[in-house]
């Protein structure tokens, strides 16, 4: 898989953000949350969840290609896809398939480490990258064996996106787990198996473009198959009161509690350029509950992966309760 083409599977959610803000002017609500603020909000939120899955793309390319983690050899296109610029020795440096990084392996430590070191440059994503992510594996862990454990931390981890130059800054530990076992590469061997993966964390720190700081807790479940390409569906595995699908949760920038609850799995295929073709996510603030569906027609139906004149639009519904008004918009992403 090319991580840089992977990447863009999530983009899509951060357009949540900017869908608040086109109708910020005509919400009025004696709620503690401004419409402005359930904008920048639902944009930090999807933002954040966008830029770490993207990373977590970036980490399971880093494994697949280093066969000291993986412990079988490497497909040939995968192969022939890797230069080694190191010789032997602790620190081998190997350049991937991620276009933006260098990725430094260390085979010999307890813990062995895949470091993944972004260098800034622009890979067509419209967005830039620095900082790095650090893979820990113990060693006598082999990540294609069910439930092996390995830790991934996000050290200054800064995203800028290039359209209005907001950068976004990551830290902090994640606990990824392949709960199924085996590798990505046999998927395309195998079209009737899965691959589990789940995300979890109690202190990802946020850094927004004003300065103030968040520490959010995660926790996703990624399942990959392959059906002409690959699929992947991403759902929430906490709960929180009646909320049972819960991806992410904490304070925003503003000190406002927040949930994140995924209602419908999020869907995203190869077949379909690696759009999201479904899903559903519930936003929730104290006074304010936002909801957006994925994979609509301009009429606001579910409708399949788009041809000539057909195009995949949002359904956001925003409900002050204070006021008890909704307000909804369908727009194109």
């Amino acid at each position: 898989m090319k991580t840089a083409t992977i990447s863009k599977l999530f983009i899509i959610t951060a357009f949540t953000g900017i869908l608040f803000s086109c109708k910020k002017s005509s919400v009025s609500s004696s709620s503690t949350e401004t419409s402005t603020q359930v904008a920048t909000s639902s944009d930090d939120v999807s933002r954040a969840s966008t830029e770490s899955d993207a990373s977590f793309d970036d980490v399971n390319t880093a494994m697949m290609t280093e066969t000291n983690v993986t412990g079988a050899a490497l497909a040939p296109a995968l192969r022939n896809g890797i230069q080694t610029l190191g010789g032997p020795g602790n620190n081998d440096t190997i350049s991937t398939t991620i276009c933006d990084a260098v990725v430094t392996v260390d085979t010999v430590d307890n813990p062995r480490t895949i470091t993944i070191t972004y260098n800034g440059n622009n890979c067509s994503m419209d967005r830039t990258r620095t900082g790095s992510v650090v893979i820990s594996i113990a060693k006598g862990v082999i990540w294609r064996n069910a439930g092996s454990v390995v830790t991934v931390t996000f050290n200054n981890l800064a995203i800028t996106r290039l359209i209005d130059n907001k950068t976004i800054t990551l830290n902090g530990t994640h606990t990824y787990t392949n709960v199924s076992g085996g590798s990505l590469i046999s998927l395309q061997n195998d079209p009737g198996e899965s691959i589990i993966h789940t995300v979890t964390s109690s202190d990802m720190g946020v850094t927004f473009d004003d300065g103030s700081k968040a520490t959010w807790s995660v926790a996703r479940q990624r399942t990959f198959t392959y059906n002409d390409g690959y699929v992947i569906t991403q759902t929430g595995t906490h709960t929180i009161d009646s909320l049972t699908n819960v991806s992410m949760w904490g304070t925003d920038r503003y000190g406002n509690a927040f949930t994140v609850d995924i209602l419908q799995p999020y869907v995203v295929t190869l077949s379909c350029s690696w759009l999201l073709t479904s899903g559903e996510v519930q936003l929730s603030l104290p006074n304010v509950t936002a909801t957006v569906n994925y994979g609509l027609n301009s009429g606001g139906v579910a409708t399949g992966c788009p041809v000539s004149g057909a195009y995949y639009y949002f359904d956001l519904s925003a409900t002050f309760t204070a006021s008890g008004k909704t307000y909804s918009v369908i727009l194109p992403y």
